[in-house]
């Protein structure tokens, strides 16, 4: 457990050094990078039937999409942030029902989606450095 804990510390510090400069386009991406981890436990924990492990981490995935979708300027009338929104709530609603139906096709299809996303997100970067 001692290893475990040091690891978890490790990745904090990681993360806060991340952070600490990074651009708005960085953060995001380093927010798809943590759900992307965190989508590929759930589908590990749901197949190997471990139901409460699973709950918590489809609940940490749609947390980021909930921090994704919250950081979106709504007040623009940008239909990319609009789709951008409804994404984010489809992705969220493909994982509660992947939690109900134990399904890790729908965790593979939102997998997908947030992979995508965050290529177009990468080019972004590119393009403005």
């Amino acid at each position: 457990m001692l290893d475990h804990d040091a690891y978890r510390s490790y990745q904090a510090v990681n993360l806060s050094a991340q952070t600490v400069q990074a651009s708005p386009v960085q953060l995001v991406i380093v927010l798809m990078d943590g759900l992307l981890e965190e989508l590929a436990r759930a589908r590990a924990h749901i197949d190997g039937k471990r139901h409460e492990l699973k709950a918590r981490s489809l609940d940490k995935c749609v947390q980021i999409l909930w921090g994704l979708s919250s950081a979106l300027d709504t007040d623009s009338d940008s239909e990319v942030v609009q789709n951008l929104g409804r994404l984010y709530e489809h992705c969220a609603d493909r994982l509660t029902q992947a939690g109900i139906r134990l399904e890790v096709g729908l965790v593979d299809e939102v997998t997908e989606l947030i992979t995508t996303l965050r290529g177009g997100w990468q080019g972004v970067q590119a393009r403005h450095g």
